[in-house]
């Protein structure tokens, strides 16, 4: 069957025959993949910065936002039927019997870092003709969501980030009766980027009673900025507005939550952050940056304001679940800006030119689609 392939050591992407996969386990599930979204990891990976060869394999087959169709299921299975639409999530835990997190279903916290990833690290992704999944890893999407529901693994970027947040926040002594949608009323919270994560945060808190603003270099009018706005949100550019003088526009940040992996901002970002206010980085830098910081006004600022900085990265079932549900509710809200993510769907073959295109907002990958 025909896959995207990517050989790290020889620097060559390209077409490649892949064995058709088969069912494994009674728990296995045969998947027909329909979409698979193209994002900043899938650049470097084209770039060879970054990504693992299958094992076994000198190749790697990317692709880790996917949505797929049931094609046959093992008899074990019990979740699935042929013909369900399903989100397969990405990360795979590791082989460590003392890793409690992997052990618990949690290896989006792994402490060994030997997990593996599909489409990533070890293990071949989504960007060929069909799959074999275990059906623990697989998420069924309502048939409503077939022309969005590639989306759902970017949103749980959002959706952890948000879970994080509210963990978080629950050290504040007033919150104990709180339920979420109490202590996220009226919560100022500031987007950084407005990529597809970026974008997709900003409907995530929105949809879960924030005022929201997004903060992000293009000046407007620009179609990232009218999208936001057309969902109640505000945007506003760094290139008008700097950031200390838009924080104390609004009357101070509770939330912000980082979605462009630009380190530089987000620690200008720190500064200005209000009280009790959390700051949660989902970016990766590409590293080799450095800049001159004021390192002793930052940690003066995060122990007198009770503030917290905290990284996330991956997400897991719970995330998973909560994106399909959260998703349903935006597209039902929003359903032309929810659409208007999805810039472009291309070929296979395309992969690539893809990943390494700024000008849109969100590229898919229609793996059928000959041309």
């Amino acid at each position: 069957m025909r896959a995207m392939a990517v050989w790290p050591e020889r620097k060559e992407t390209g077409m490649v025959e892949h064995p058709e996969p088969a069912l494994a386990s009674p728990l296995a599930v045969l998947v027909r993949m329909l979409e698979v979204g193209v994002c900043g990891t899938d650049a470097e990976i084209c770039s060879f910065l970054y990504g693992v060869p299958a094992e076994g394999s000198e190749y790697l087959i990317p692709g880790h936002e996917a949505l797929g169709e049931v094609e046959e299921v093992g008899a074990g299975v019990s979740r699935f039927k042929p013909g369900d639409l399903v989100v397969p999530s990405v990360r795979r835990p590791c082989p460590h019997p003392d890793c409690p997190a992997c052990r618990s279903g949690q290896q989006d916290f792994c402490v060994t870092g030997d997990y593996t990833e599909r489409g990533i690290k070890a293990a071949h992704g989504f960007l060929t003709e069909r799959v074999v999944e275990e059906e623990e890893y697989l998420f069924r999407v309502p048939d409503a969501l077939r022309e969005v529901g590639v989306l759902t693994e970017p949103l749980t970027v959002a959706e952890k980030a948000l879970r994080q947040y509210l963990a978080a926040q629950r050290r504040l002594p007033w919150t104990g009766d709180l339920d979420d949608a109490a202590l996220l009323a009226g919560t100022r919270a500031v987007v950084l980027g407005a990529g597809p994560v970026g974008i997709l945060g900003c409907m995530l808190l929105l949809h879960r009673g924030c005022r929201v603003w997004v903060y992000s270099r293009s000046r407007k009018p620009n179609p990232k900025a009218a999208l936001v706005e057309s969902v109640g949100a505000e945007y506003v550019s760094s290139e008008e507005v700097p950031f200390a003088e838009f924080a104390a526009g609004i009357g101070g940040v509770d939330l912000v939550y980082e979605a462009t992996g630009a380190s530089a901002l987000a620690f200008e970002v720190l500064g200005h952050l209000g009280l009790n206010g959390v700051l949660v980085l989902t970016g990766v830098p590409p590293g080799g940056r450095r800049a001159d910081l004021p390192t002793d006004d930052l940690m003066k600022r995060m122990v007198l304001g009770n503030q917290l900085l905290l990284g996330t990265v991956n997400a897991n079932a719970a995330d998973f679940e909560a994106a399909i549900r959260d998703l349903e509710g935006f597209f039902g809200a929003w359903p032309e800006a929810v659409r208007g993510i999805i810039t472009g769907r291309h070929p296979l073959a395309d992969f690539c030119a893809c990943a390494n295109d700024g000008e849109g907002i969100k590229e898919i990958i229609a793996v059928e689609r000959a041309s």
